[in-house]
This record gives structure tokens, C-alpha cells and sequence, in this order.
């Protein structure tokens, strides 16, 4: 099975030796993406909300430059630097996804690239036509 890279830059590019995404025959396998602004790649600025949506904006885009989009997700993984923002999670995620929801986790740790207080990862399933 061969791999086939995913890049866009509307979303932000990638801050080590990774790919956006990957696609592997039916799935994409897409990177994490922390709430870096594509045109400055900075953090947004802003509360956390702010960055809840820029990661899923980045996450968007991926897809998309993949040939799908976020309801094609099978599986998406948040990482948190503190869990008291999980409610917030789940009502920015209700905006970008339709049921049925991928299945997901959501876990806290100590500290994420540039200081960020959110990351989340995907896989999408999106089969090839033709």
C-alpha cells in the first residue's frame, strides 16, 4: 500500500519532520494540529475558544485538501492541558460535526508544542471513487 502525503496552507504548516496528513488506501491520518494561525504561524490570539475553533479550522482544511471533510472523521483524539475545558470542547465540536460523532479521546497532559492548551488529532475514512 503506498502513502500519499496531504498538504495545504490553509493550514499551518508542519513545525517538524511530518506531513499534515497521510493517506493510507481509505484513511487519512491526520496530524495534530495546535491553534497556530496558518497566515502567521502563531498561536490565535484570544481565549480558549479561540483556539478550540482554530483547531478544528486547521483540521477542516486538511480534509478538505484531502477530498472530504470533518464528517468524514472516524476517529479524533483532544488533548487538553486541563480538563476543565472539556464542555467547551464538546459544544465547538457539536458545530463541526453531525452524528454520527467518530469515536474519540479526550486526555489532559502536562504541556503541548508552543505553549498551546489544545491539540487534537484525526483519522477519516474516505474511500476512493472510481
Amino acid at each position: 500500500m503506498s502513502k500519499e502525503p496531504i498538504h495545504t496552507d490553509a493550514a499551518p504548516a508542519a513545525i517538524g519532520p511530518y506531513s499534515q496528513a497521510v493517506r493510507a488506501g481509505d484513511f487519512v491520518y491526520v496530524s495534530g494540529q495546535i491553534p497556530l494561525d496558518p497566515a502567521t504561524g502563531s498561536l490565535v490570539e484570544g481565549g480558549m475558544e479561540d483556539q478550540v475553533v482554530r483547531v478544528f479550522e486547521n483540521l477542516k482544511a486538511i480534509a478538505a485538501a484531502a477530498g472530504g471533510g470533518l464528517d468524514d472523521a472516524v476517529r479524533l483524539a483532544v488533548y487538553l492541558t486541563d480538563l476543565s475545558h472539556f464542555a467547551l470542547v464538546n459544544d465547538v465540536m457539536a458545530r463541526y460535526l453531525d452524528e454520527p460523532y467518530p469515536s474519540r479521546a479526550a486526555v489532559q497532559v502536562s504541556a503541548l508544542p508552543k505553549v498551546a492548551a489544545v491539540e487534537m488529532d484525526a483519522v477519516l475514512y474516505l474511500p476512493r471513487r472510481g
